[in-house]
């Protein structure tokens, strides 16, 4: 019976969060605890990629972590963004985040709808003139740069900003009994393994969000119980919502 889940993300600001309904819907307590950490490239470290900002008219984004280390690394290089910078994001939730760092213009920021970067790509297409930079975590593939490249748009990948494990303190190891963790990134995974080197399994349930989280969670040797995103679940909270449903039957 699952009555407590680790959910490896920071706690959703908005009370209106799927999460939320989950807790009070199926009597589960859910806690938010990110086994990774983003830390920001230093000015020096970034110099050492050979990129100027200022050489491209637009910026994708693919998180908030990429807005957050764009507009400080600008910043700490004292890089002025000009008025006419494109912003092209994942979704409408990382777009209206910008708005944080800069005056929000719909005629210069523009969005896809399901968080995927070949959703974005016909809108990328539209705008082929422009020369996009990609700000990304020391952990990516080369799935977007084969993407933009596919439609032969001028394009170049930047690490930015790197994922840490954000380690357990001994407190937080001995009162570890859940009865399921949900992974959204490989490096979620590397960090439990390095947190509990003697993990065992058992009878707690694995989920994961995106393939290359599966993987890890495999690779690992762990079972997985529930993978998402699927056509019919394309959220986590939806598949979660599901699975703990069928855990009723």
């Amino acid at each position: 019976m699952i009555k407590k889940i680790l959910v490896s993300q920071p706690k959703p600001t908005s009370e209106k969060s799927p999460y939320f309904d989950i807790a009070s819907r199926f009597g589960v307590e859910l806690v938010f605890r990110p086994f990774i950490k983003v830390e920001g490239l230093t000015p020096k470290e970034f110099r050492q990629q050979k990129i100027s900002i200022l050489d491209y008219t637009a910026i994708v984004f693919t998180s908030r972590h990429a807005i957050d280390n764009f507009f400080t690394l600008a910043r700490e290089m004292r890089v002025a963004i000009p008025e006419d910078m494109k912003y092209f994001c994942v979704t409408e939730t990382i777009a209206l985040y910008i708005q944080k760092y800069v005056q929000y213009r719909k005629r210069k920021v523009f969005f896809g709808t399901t968080g995927r970067m070949d959703d974005l790509l016909p809108t990328m297409v539209k705008h082929k003139s422009e020369k996009y930079l990609v700000p990304m975590s020391d952990v990516h593939n080369d799935s977007v740069a084969t993407l933009l490249d596919s439609k032969k748009l001028v394009h170049k990948e930047c690490v930015m900003y790197r994922t840490v494990s954000n380690d357990f303190t001994p407190e937080e190891v001995a009162a570890f009994d859940y009865d399921m963790l949900v992974f959204f990134s490989p490096s979620g995974v590397d960090s439990l393994i390095k947190n509990f080197p003697d993990f065992k399994q058992g009878d707690i349930a694995i989920a994961t969000f995106g393939p290359t989280t599966a993987k890890a969670v495999k690779d690992a040797g762990l079972r997985l119980d529930l993978e998402a995103p699927t056509e019919k679940y394309p959220s986590m909270t939806g598949a979660l919502q599901h699975y703990l449903l069928m855990q009723e039957d």
